[in-house]
């Protein structure tokens, strides 16, 4: 219902998601909430109302105490997910196996 005002609200205060990328050696992003997954070859994060998934090799995660993150290393994929849409999906999945009876 007051999903424009809290849009509003993180665009005026900077706290949307931000990517920067430089060349597929290193991306920088901006509002990372929390890193899901990680290891060399894999890492999925939630940031603002975005997961993303990155994938390389060498992949390393610095400065997480400073709000953002940078990850180094040779990225070959990056994908982006709203979460919410996720959410919605995955709910959808239990809600129709609930009525199918099945867990």
């Amino acid at each position: 219902m007051f999903e424009w005002l809290s849009e509003l609200a993180r665009e005026k205060l900077f706290l949307s998601e931000g990517i920067h990328i430089s060349g597929n050696k290193e991306l920088i992003i901006d509002n990372c909430r929390r890193i899901e997954e990680y290891d060399q070859v894999y890492m999925r994060i939630v940031s603002g109302g975005l997961t993303i998934d990155i994938r390389g090799n060498d992949l390393k995660a610095y400065d997480f105490s400073t709000g953002g993150l940078v990850i180094r290393g040779c990225i070959e994929q990056i994908s982006l997910t709203e979460r919410r849409r996720r959410f919605e999906a995955e709910e959808k999945t239990e809600d129709k196996r609930k009525g199918e009876g099945v867990i």
